[in-house]
């Protein structure tokens, strides 16, 4: 457990430096472009190359490729681990082009789509989204690279340069907001930045440096590991029949997950200007919290779980599962209620007028529901893949998807785009559960959640309560500031960090 928290809280502190950047990047691209249909065309732009990308290398391919490589790493020499991995390279690269050339031709028809899209913009806002979107693709190869570096690097217990390379998008993506796009130079102190004046177009071309630069920043890391490439690519090769054998499955799983969020701005393209970006934001401040904890603690985890399960070491496997629960569960349940109740005074810092501040505030507050549920997801999905189970999470994301249109739908239509992040948040939570009670059945665990949650509980109407103590003697956005801190304070004892007796788990983990 050492060894991972280790690993996880390396991932979370460069997690945490690239949310930094990417909220920085986000207020600047709000504050220029507001809520406007730009703005709106731009985020629907992202929605196909995301899911190339998450079907190629993002999510399909690193599921099903570190478990491949971590075995290859117990059983197999150096030769043999990047000869597969030029293989699966070569192979996604090819798959890549021809997908990006496919959606390319077919942008616009993609984006007017009934249910594609965006079917409810105007034509003009159809058009501008088809445009952004093809050159969008061109960062969806590069990024596909990177995310193959990544695999190969934290299937060899690195974790560095792959929590770093997020950061190296944001810088690239800050070149298009600060330099790229604006029509007037940004001055920071005595430096007047150039100006290019590509408007929305600007942004995007920051995206395709800032995915240059994320592959760029691995390649050296790759190659002191001893990777070698090589031109080949050999279907019947027994490892890569066994990636594929794992892919298959995780491809149709992600393109569920996916299929979620193209879904959601189809229906937000129907509700008032603004609605698509008040649901990005509403995910981007919900993953702050989600991605240093529940993604680092997965990162760290799934080449952990994948060698217990080569080696047949089942009671380590449960041990690891058990205690990553129960970290979980104390930290996120109190975050997300002292989140979803001090955000509105950062939420202003965006510069929306008072209607659009409040759709995203109450559109995060709807995702913040979720955070618990998908912090759990990511580990419960990677405790299958593990043990080269692709099938059962697959199961999964297709009820899941379904599930997510049936409560959005109503609930878009009665909440506006909070009613989208609630159905989100229900959704995901539901598959987490679900992963869980299946992955009981085949090796049994007791996470013994009984007293975390309590604690848990305790301190969320606790810190709630003192939120908004503070929040009514001080007024905002001060208080902002004094309820997090009075919150995490609650957090610090409540979890155990400074009780020996409370959750020594986490204690454990964090005595490195």
């Amino acid at each position: 457990m050492k060894h991972i928290a280790r690993s996880a809280l390396i991932i979370a502190v460069f997690f945490g430096l690239e949310k930094v950047l990417g909220f920085i990047r986000n207020v600047l691209i709000a504050r220029a472009f507001q809520l406007s249909t730009e703005l709106d065309a731009f985020n629907a732009a992202n929605n196909i190359p995301d899911l190339i990308f998450a079907l190629i290398s993002g999510g399909a391919l690193a599921m099903a490729f570190i478990p491949v490589l971590s075995e290859y790493r117990e059983t197999r020499d150096k030769s043999d681990i990047w000869g597969l991995f030029s293989q699966v390279t070569n192979g996604v690269f090819l798959v890549t082009v021809l997908l990006s050339l496919l959606i390319a031709i077919s942008a616009r028809r993609l984006v007017s789509w009934e249910i594609g899209i965006a079917p409810g913009f105007t034509p003009a806002q159809q058009d501008l989204v088809a445009d952004l979107m093809r050159l969008n693709l061109v960062a969806t190869i590069l990024f596909s690279l990177g995310g193959l570096a990544i695999a190969g690097l934290q299937a060899h217990q690195h974790f560095l340069i792959p929590a770093l390379a997020p950061s190296m998008y944001d810088i690239g993506s800050l070149i298009g907001i600060l330099i790229l796009a604006p029509e007037q130079g940004y001055q920071i102190g005595p430096v007047v930045l150039p100006a290019f004046n590509m408007g929305v177009y600007g942004l995007v071309y920051g995206v395709i440096i800032g995915a240059g630069l994320f592959l760029l920043i691995q390649l050296p890391t790759l190659i002191r590991f001893g990777f070698r490439w090589s031109p080949k690519f050999n279907l019947k090769d027994p490892g890569v029949v066994k990636v594929l054998h794992l892919m298959g499955p995780r491809v149709v799983t992600v393109f569920f997950i996916q299929s979620v969020f193209i879904f959601q701005d189809n229906l937000a393209s129907r509700l008032p200007t603004g609605s698509v970006t008040a649901l990005v934001y509403g995910w981007l401040f919900m993953q702050l919290p989600e991605t240093l904890i529940g993604t680092a603690l997965g990162t760290a985890l799934l080449p952990t779980l994948s060698e217990q399960i080569v080696n047949n070491d089942l009671e380590g496997f449960r041990t690891t599962l058990e205690k990553t629960i129960r970290v979980i569960t104390a930290l996120t349940l109190p975050i997300a209620v002292i989140l979803a109740i001090n955000l509105g005074p950062v939420i202003k810092i965006l510069g929306f007028d008072e209607a659009g501040t409040n759709l995203v505030l109450w559109t995060v507050r709807a995702f913040m529901a979720g955070l618990l549920g998908h912090s759990l997801l990511e580990v419960a999905a990677r405790s299958f893949y593990a043990q080269h189970n692709a099938k059962t999470p697959l199961l999964a994301s297709g009820l899941t998807f379904v599930a997510f249109i049936l409560l959005a739908i109503p609930l878009s239509r009665n909440l506006g785009a909070p009613g989208i992040g609630l159905a989100n948040a229900l959704a995901f939570t539901g598959e987490a559960l679900l992963l869980f009670i299946l992955l009981n059945r085949v090796m049994p665990f007791r996470p013994r959640l009984k007293g975390t949650l309590t604690r848990s509980i305790a301190a969320s109407i606790t810190g709630a309560g003192l939120s908004l103590l503070l929040q009514n003697l001080l007024g905002t956005p001060s208080s902002t500031l004094a309820g997090l801190g009075a919150a995490s304070g609650i957090i610090f004892l409540s979890t155990g960090i400074a009780l020996p007796w409370l959750l020594p788990e986490l204690r454990d983990l964090l005595a490195i």
